[in-house]
């Protein structure tokens, strides 16, 4: 047996937005966010990944994941290999745009629900030790919390250290597939939760189909090429010419990714999925 690489962009959208198996989803939020009892994730909605502003001339985003539950609540999660100049404004600025594309001119204030970002990070962003960290506004003062309807929670890789043999934690195992689960042969024995192992089956490239891996492979390739130039521009002290930021980055990879794809004689469909593009943007390619 063979696993992706799971913080490839084409695998991790396959694992995490699949509508068929939605409850690696599901699994994956309950454990990262402690949520139990009356609290937990029962079910999720799939939203569109594109984020349109509102008004002319805004700026449009797109994020890996974004999901809705049972209770209202949005979800954005993002896997990010590369520290870029201004994540954590771009962050905020995800967060934001989702909360308030939510309701329309009219509507009701008190009909926005909580917006809650996950972060999945190869690189260390705070003095934390631990590699799960969450994040809230409140009084620096009393502790008291007013505004509820944020939360950032991230998970630094680099900073995960244990083996399969000291997983203790839902969380502990859920971390330790996206950190490791290319370097496997064998589903992990204390993988017990379904969703985790509907994860891991996912995961298994023996069972991908052939446009499937042209994709992840197109990914693989312009992921190491945003990463060399992303060094280059460190080594020249040029890291403020890619503040462009990542929207740009993914959208530009994505076109490239279709480009490839089409000269490869993929059908259009299969392009759009892993994509997101749309049929009058790749047909003018």
């Amino acid at each position: 047996m063979k696993f992706v690489d799971v913080k490839n962009d084409i695998a991790f959208r396959k694992i995490f937005a699949n509508e068929n198996r939605k409850e690696v989803l599901i699994s994956f939020l309950n454990a990262i966010l402690d949520f139990t009892g009356d609290q937990a994730i029962v079910d999720v909605t799939l939203l569109n990944p594109f984020q349109i502003p509102k008004f002319l001339d805004g700026k449009a985003t797109i994020v890996d994941v974004k999901a809705r539950d049972q209770a209202g609540r949005e979800y954005i999660v993002e896997m990010q290999v590369a520290e870029l100049h201004g994540f954590s404004k771009r962050v905020l600025f995800y967060a934001s745009q989702a909360y308030s594309t939510q309701i329309e001119r009219g509507e009701f204030y008190h009909d926005l629900r909580p917006v809650i970002f996950i972060g999945i990070l190869e690189f260390s962003l705070s003095s934390d030790p631990e590699y799960l960290t969450r994040h809230r506004i409140r009084n620096v003062k009393t502790g008291e919390e007013l505004f509820e309807d944020f939360e950032f929670n991230f998970i630094e890789l680099p900073k995960f250290a244990k083996s399969v043999d000291q997983l203790e934690t839902l969380t502990d195992k859920w971390v330790f597939f996206l950190k490791e689960a290319e370097n496997l042969h064998v589903i992990p024995e204390n993988t017990t939760d379904a969703g985790l192992q509907s994860a891991y089956e996912e995961a298994n490239i023996r069972t991908w189909e052939k446009e499937e891996l042209s994709a992840y492979d197109y990914a693989s390739m312009r992921e190491q090429d945003e990463r060399s130039k992303y060094q280059a521009a460190e080594i020249r002290g040029e890291k403020r010419g890619l503040k462009q930021g990542i929207e740009q980055g993914k959208r530009n990879a994505a076109l490239e990714t279709a480009r490839q794809m089409k000269v490869d004689g993929l059908p259009t469909e299969t392009i759009i999925k892993y994509t997101n593009l749309t049929i009058n943007e790749i047909e003018e390619l």
